[in-house]
C-alpha cells in the first residue's frame, strides 16, 4: 500500500501560455505504477488519448524500484511517466520552466509538446495506444454530435 500524504498544489507552467501558471493537485505519494497512473488520468482528463500514452510508454511509472527517475529500456534518454527523451527536450523543458524529472514537470511537458506536435512525439509506441486513442476519438466525436 502507498504512503499518502496530504494534497498539495502545484503550479505548472500551461503549455498554451508557457508564462501563465495552471494549478494541478496531486496526492504525494512514493512511487508506484497505481497511484501514479490516478494521478496521469486525473491530470489528463481532458486529454485521455495521453494517458493512453503514458501507460504505453511507461507503465504509468515515473520512478524506478529504487527511486530515481525512470528511464526507457529501449532509450535511457527518455525519462519519466511520459518517456520525455532528454537529448532532444531536456534544455526546452528547464528553458520553459519544468522539471521533466518529476511526475507534475513531466506530464506538463508532454501535454506542451502533444499541443505542439499533436502525438507524433510518442510514434514509436503508437502500436500499443492507437486503437485505445481511436476508441477515445470516435467515443468524444459521437458525444459531441
Amino acid at each position: 500500500m502507498p504512503v499518502v500524504t496530504p494534497k498539495v498544489e502545484v503550479a505548472a507552467k500551461s503549455a498554451k501560455a508557457p508564462l501563465a501558471t495552471t494549478k494541478i493537485t496531486k496526492a504525494l505519494v512514493t512511487s508506484t505504477s497505481t497511484s501514479t497512473e490516478s494521478i496521469v488520468r486525473e491530470y489528463f482528463k481532458d486529454i485521455p488519448k495521453l494517458a493512453e500514452v503514458a501507460r504505453c510508454e511507461s507503465h504509468f511509472r515515473q520512478n524506478d524500484s529504487f527511486g530515481k527517475t525512470f528511464r526507457g529500456v529501449v532509450n535511457v534518454l527518455d525519462v519519466g511517466v511520459m518517456q520525455i527523451n532528454e537529448y532532444y527536450h531536456k534544455d526546452t523543458a528547464f528553458k520553459l520552466g519544468f522539471d521533466i524529472y518529476s511526475v507534475e514537470g513531466n506530464m506538463a511537458y508532454g501535454r506542451y509538446l502533444y499541443e505542439k506536435e499533436g502525438l507524433d512525439p510518442w510514434n514509436s509506441s503508437s502500436p500499443c495506444w492507437s486503437k485505445k486513442v481511436s476508441e477515445i476519438e470516435t467515443k468524444h466525436e459521437l458525444a459531441s454530435r
